[in-house]
């Protein structure tokens, strides 16, 4: 068999893995979305199910021949390259885990979930201490079984931001912290009134009010749907069935509206995928912070700025005139973007936000060299929210139970957010390059022609690229985290 033919074969197997890996992601979102309580055991063995059997069929030796010829061969297209070398290395990771290694951790996830749900319901950390022991020991396992250099933490950052190091963020957090803190208290001298963000808003109303926003948005519905859940989340199942979810408050118009918009962010770009590439690196989104730039440039380049609700401001006092329609465009969009540091990560605004990220991650960090005890996270965690941003944690459920992503097992994400809006601000200040007129067609409620530049230099690259050489081809340069202060400081007038 030549190698096309060979490339053909290894084409179908992947696809037949994501076969099973996006049945198990449906099951995944319904556990998280519309599962009957008394459903969660037998959830929690069919997850581990399919997980072990996609681990099975991922380490399979007649995959791991035909890869090795494949990588030696001619006659292969450069993405058809990248897929096989991207793929053997994920095969050659994967063969250092056992089935049972895998299957342990599936149901370790499920049972820390449930008992997450529990403990925000309780208000009590120590309803879901057990569960979280038990996925911090295992993922202790997994750097062991993994290896790593430096740090057993870079191990696990490596599974969302391939190349990332301890040692590259602990640097750039340490560059970018001061002039955040600077900038806090710069934009703190005036405290825009938001009262009227925290009026009664109808949960119908908002719940059609962000339909109608994420459909304006680009959100190709016959391709997707929104849900409501316990945590805004994006999962997909191709690159034609994406699934939001969001949350609501009655009392907190922005909790709904902007996890709307970021979680849109992140669908629009798995919509966006080479769908034909299905099942490949090449069909695949290059990494979390790259996915995290995509939801960060909607969620705040786009969806906090002044030029965005000029259009949409009229609109949205059609469905809340009581509310809103003594609000002026100005008075919106100071409001939107107050500065207060405050207590619930995803409501932070764009530059507290980042003390957020900070703290999760030295709370991982500390975890994983065993420096820190589960028991002791709510205590670490209110003495940095302290330290950092001289705040006060009240309570477990708006401290340290507020992220669905530890019981999730996703040690090593937390990073991705801060990286992902670093990205964002570089990208978006590209595209206003690329495009003359991007304010002018936002500003006429035309959002198409950004998605396009999205779709033509990001999206369609799947992971042929990882972050770093993305960014370099699309902007010409690598991570500046210079762009993003100066976005932050332009927006606050401060230049």
């Amino acid at each position: 068999m030549n190698a096309n033919g060979e490339y053909l074969v290894y084409k179908e197997k992947m696809q037949n893995i994501a076969d099973v890996k996006y049945a198990a992601a449906v099951l995944q979102w319904d556990q998280e979305t519309y599962l009957p309580p008394k459903g969660a055991a037998g959830r929690a063995r069919q997850l581990a199910t399919l997980s072990e059997t996609a681990h099975v069929m991922s380490t399979d030796e007649s995959l791991g021949a035909l890869l090795n010829s494949l990588a030696g061969a001619g006659g292969l297209s450069a993405i058809q390259k990248k897929n096989v070398a991207l793929t053997l290395e994920e095969y050659n990771k994967q063969k250092k885990f056992t089935p049972a290694f895998v299957r342990e951790m599936s149901e370790a996830v499920s049972a820390a979930f449930y008992a997450w749900i529990d403990a925000r319901k309780q208000n009590d950390f120590k309803v879901f201490q057990p569960k979280l022991e038990r996925i911090v020991a295992l993922k202790r396992q997994e750097t062991g079984i993994l290896g790593y250099e430096g740090h057993c933490y870079n191990s696990l950052l490596n599974e969302y931001e391939k190349g990332a190091t301890v040692q590259m963020l602990d640097e750039v957090f340490d560059k970018i912290a001061t002039p955040l803190k600077d900038l806090m208290v710069q934009t703190q001298r005036t405290t825009p009134d938001d009262g009227f963000l925290h009026l009664f808003y109808d949960r119908r109303q908002q719940w059609e009010w962000g339909m109608y926003l994420v459909k304006e948005l680009g959100f190709d519905l016959e391709a997707g749907r929104q849900d409501i859940s316990e945590h805004p989340f994006t999962t997909n199942f191709s690159a034609k069935d994406v699934r939001i979810t969001t949350r609501i408050d009655e009392h907190d118009f922005a909790n709904m509206t902007w996890s709307c918009i970021h979680e849109t962010g992140h669908a629009l770009y798995e919509q966006g995928l080479p769908d034909e590439e299905y099942g490949l690196p090449s069909g695949e989104f290059a990494s979390l912070g790259i996915h995290e730039s995509q939801s960060r440039l909607w969620e705040n380049c786009v969806g906090r700025s002044k030029t965005f609700w000029k259009h949409y401001l009229p609109k949205l006092q059609q469905y809340f005139p009581e509310q809103l329609s003594p609000i002026s465009l100005d008075q919106f969009f100071k409001a939107i973007n107050k500065v207060s540091p405050s207590l619930i990560r995803t409501e932070a605004d764009e530059i507290s936000y980042h003390f957020h990220v900070r703290i999760r991650y030295t709370i991982e960090k500390e975890l994983l060299e065993n420096t820190l005890k589960v028991g002791d996270i709510p205590g670490r965690w209110n003495d940095l929210y302290k330290q950092d941003l001289d705040i006060t944690v009240p309570d477990d459920k708006q401290g340290c139970l507020q992220d669905v992503h530890w019981s999730h097992g996703s040690f090593g994400y937390f990073p991705t957010y801060s990286l992902g809006s670093f990205y964002a601000a570089q990208f978006y200040n590209k595209a206003e390059k690329d495009i003359p007129n991007l304010e002018e067609l936002i500003a006429g409620g035309n959002t198409a022609p950004l998605l396009d530049w999205l779709r033509q230099n990001i999206h369609k690259h799947g992971k042929t690229f990882n972050s770093e050489e993305l960014c370099e081809l699309v902007t010409g340069k690598k991570l500046d985290t210079g762009e993003f202060m100066a976005y932050v400081k332009k927006k606050h007038a401060l230049v």
